[in-house]
């Protein structure tokens, strides 16, 4: 349990730390940035598979169109989802983004019930609504739809009901993903590199460093994820999970000074009471179950 802990916390930790390695980025356009995310992260992850002797796996999955055609769509998810992100830190924008992963568990329950057929327990809805009601009461105060929240927590909610629904464990499956990726990312550097038109190219060694190391980056709190998932109980793990949006959101407001004015705050803290019902529901919840 207690190494399931400091798996999961760690990952979740990094994926909060991870606009400080993005923002030492920002020479680099951030679709260029996410073609370096997928071809290194295929690199890093070939590694790993190679070391583990793990490839039985790739040969079955590669004769079945419907598993490639699966993992297609749950990689374009992916793609829009890490593209979005580093936009977002790129364009100073970093406390929308950690809107949309404390937002993101209750999209994936709403997407459970309206794709799934699953149901919802009064306390569910009730969290959903109050979380509804500080979107609502964003959108009024900014004039507009926090689209970049929306549109992480949607693209990750419904990447999540691919790799619910996949046959593939987390390392084989993002593996597949960065590799039916990969000849268009790979190509689409290839051709910024031979053109001039790579900020790679302009960038210092440090920034270059930087880009080889998002393979590891992308891929070590993943396996770290997975591996605590396997020790710790759902319930717990759906708590830890707050860990990366809150670390983004204070290095969001303290660090870069984002504007958190008390308008903002109102809408931030309807999503957290949301968040508060949501799991003291899902408590109460299993608690009656074990009695």
């Amino acid at each position: 349990m207690q190494t399931g802990i400091v798996y999961a916390l760690a990952a979740y930790l990094i994926w909060g730390l991870l606009p400080l390695f993005l923002k030492q980025l920002q020479g680099i356009p951030a679709a260029e940035v996410l073609l370096h995310r997928m071809v290194w992260s295929l690199v890093f992850l070939g590694i790993v598979l190679a070391l583990r002797r793990n490839w039985r796996w790739l040969g079955e999955a590669l004769r079945q169109p419907r598993v490639l055609g699966g993992f297609a769509v749950s990689a374009a998810l992916l793609a829009i989802n890490w593209f979005v992100y580093i936009w977002s830190v790129q364009a100073n924008r970093v406390v929308d983004a950690s809107l949309g992963y404390f937002i993101n568990p209750l999209i994936s329950v709403l997407i459970g019930v309206l794709v799934l057929r699953e149901r919802l327990r009064v306390g569910q809805w009730l969290a959903i609504a109050v979380a509804t009601a500080g979107v609502a009461w964003l959108t009024w105060q900014a004039g507009q739809l926090p689209w970049i929240a929306i549109a992480l927590a949607l693209s990750f909610g419904f990447y999540g009901l691919m790799r619910k629904t996949a046959a593939l464990g987390a390392l084989e499956g993002l593996s597949l993903e960065t590799l039916v990726f990969f000849p268009v990312a790979g190509g689409a550097l290839a051709w910024l590199m031979a053109s001039g038109q790579a900020g790679f190219d302009h960038a210092t060694p440090w920034v270059q460093f930087l880009c080889l190391m998002a393979g590891p980056i992308t891929a070590v709190p993943l396996l770290l994820f997975a591996a605590g998932a396997r020790r710790i109980p759902m319930s717990l793990l759906g708590i830890l999970q707050y860990a990366g949006p809150t670390v983004q959101l204070l290095l969001g407001v303290f660090l870069w000074h984002e504007p958190f004015g008390p308008a903002r705050a109102v809408g931030f803290a309807l999503v957290w009471a949301a968040l508060l019902i949501y799991t003291a529901e899902g408590f109460w919840a299993a608690r009656r179950k074990a009695m």
